[in-house]
Parts: C-alpha cells; sequence; structure tokens
C-alpha cells in the first residue's frame, strides 16, 4: 500500500512538473513577440514547410477517410433506406471530428517529430547554448516561427481534409452506389452549416497549439546524445497525440454546448 501511493504521488508530481514546463514555454512564446525579436523570414519558412509539405499527407488522409466512412454508412443505412442521408453525415463528421482529428494526428507525427528532432540535436550539440552566448532567446528564434508556421497552416490542411473527404464520399456514394446526387448534395447543404465547418477550424487552431507545445518542449530539454533525441521524438509523437484525442473529447463537449442548435 506504501509504494502503491509512493508510486502515485511520484508520477503526479512528474505530470504536475512537466505542465509547469509547459505553461513555462507557453509563457515565453506569448511573450516573444512583444518583448523579442520575429523573424518573418523563418516564420515564411516554416509556413512552407508545414503548410504546403504536409498538403499530400492530409489529402490521402481525408480523402480516403471520407470514402471509408461512406462506405460504411451507406452499408448500414441502405438497410433502412435512408442511404441518401450518407451525405450529411459524412460532412459533420468530417467538419467536426474526423477531419481536424486525424489531420492533427497525421501533422503531429510528420511535423511534431521534426520539431522535437530538429531543436533536440541543437540541444545536444549545444548549438542552443552557443545561441544564448550571441544573445538570442532560443524560443524567439527556434520555436516562435514554428508555432506560427502550424498555428497558420493547421487549420487550412483541416479544410483541406474536410474538403477532400467530403468530395471522395460524393464521388464513392453517387458514382459507386448510384445514390441521386440531387439528394445527396440536398443532404449535406441541408445538414451542414458554417458552425461544423468552424468547428474544425477552431479545433485544428488549438491542436497546433498542442504540437508545438510537445514538440519543442521535448527538443528542448533532450539529453544524453542521439539516444536522447530518439526517445524525445518519440515521446513528442505520443503525448502531442494523446493531448490531442483527450483535448478533442473535451472540445467537443464545450463547441457543443456552445452551438446554437446544441443550445437549443
Amino acid at each position: 500500500m506504501l509504494k502503491l501511493l509512493q508510486t502515485t504521488g511520484q508520477t503526479a508530481s512528474v505530470g504536475l512538473s512537466y505542465l509547469g514546463q509547459l505553461a513555462s514555454l507557453l509563457r515565453d512564446l506569448v511573450c516573444s513577440p512583444f518583448i523579442g525579436k520575429v523573424r518573418c523570414h523563418l516564420i515564411g519558412r516554416q509556413i512552407v514547410s508545414i503548410g504546403f509539405g504536409s498538403q499530400l499527407v492530409v489529402i490521402v488522409t481525408g480523402a480516403f477517410t471520407g470514402a471509408v466512412f461512406a462506405a460504411q454508412s451507406y452499408f448500414k443505412f441502405n438497410d433502412f433506406g435512408i442511404e441518401s442521408a450518407v451525405g450529411a453525415v459524412v460532412s459533420i463528421a468530417m467538419c467536426r471530428e474526423l477531419g481536424p482529428v486525424l489531420t492533427a494526428l497525421m501533422v503531429s507525427g510528420r511535423v511534431g517529430a521534426s520539431m522535437a528532432a530538429e531543436i533536440g540535436t541543437m540541444k545536444v550539440t549545444e548549438q542552443i547554448d552557443a545561441l544564448r552566448v550571441m544573445g538570442v532567446h532560443p524560443v524567439d528564434y527556434l520555436v516562435l516561427p514554428r508555432a506560427v508556421g502550424l498555428l497558420f497552416s493547421m487549420p487550412l490542411l483541416v479544410a483541406e481534409s474536410i474538403g477532400f473527404g467530403i468530395l471522395a464520399s460524393r464521388i464513392m456514394c453517387v458514382h459507386g452506389f448510384h445514390i441521386p446526387e440531387a439528394w445527396y448534395s440536398h443532404h449535406v447543404r441541408a445538414h451542414t452549416d458554417l458552425y461544423d465547418i468552424s468547428i474544425g477550424m477552431i479545433k485544428g487552431f488549438v491542436f497546433a497549439g498542442l504540437i508545438v507545445l510537445v514538440s519543442c518542449h521535448q527538443g528542448l530539454t533532450a539529453s544524453n546524445g542521439a539516444v536522447g533525441v530518439g526517445k524525445g521524438t518519440t515521446s513528442a509523437v505520443v503525448i502531442a497525440s494523446l493531448a490531442v484525442l483527450i483535448f478533442n473529447f473535451f472540445l467537443s463537449l464545450l463547441l457543443n454546448q456552445l452551438s446554437p442548435l446544441g443550445s437549443g
């Protein structure tokens, strides 16, 4: 019993310490544009690297997710004679859940791992210490451009995932299952509104902040050479992915309560 309490206390202490470090990094990041130097050329590079570089994986993820979700929905809805409602179900699911969550998970694996590895390598090779010696704050030079680049790119990537998911489901339903195109389009327009799309954009913005904080923190705290960088990169992907899934649950509840329909 004593060992259990000791283990629980140590786990809670480590967790609180980690949250405190993330809060400290968030504070430095928020203050950085006002007290530090904003390097627009670095931000531009990150937008190109993150946004443009992630398009292919986001398009493939969104398209095939929308197509397979449409197929599975059709197989069940067809038993009840409501196969024309597949479009509405797919569009709402892509806008509210599947689009933002799957995009964040894919970006976490691609971009988050890259951030942790790059910054971690600079940390273990003492390049970050060299930046401090030259009077350059690591958050200003390394974290801020990546944060702005991801915060700008993620909502656009989410929108791209949603669009290709709905397009793929339309092709699957209309040309694959021969659902009348007029019925499909009518249900999509009738049951999907701007608020559904805004939920995806809000989630994408929040998930971008989580990925940046977790990944950059793992890089800045890396140690023990290449082994430490590898462990930090793995931890960044795992922690960021779990954070996305956990925050998605609470965001879904909150945003649904704020919905014009949910509040009624």
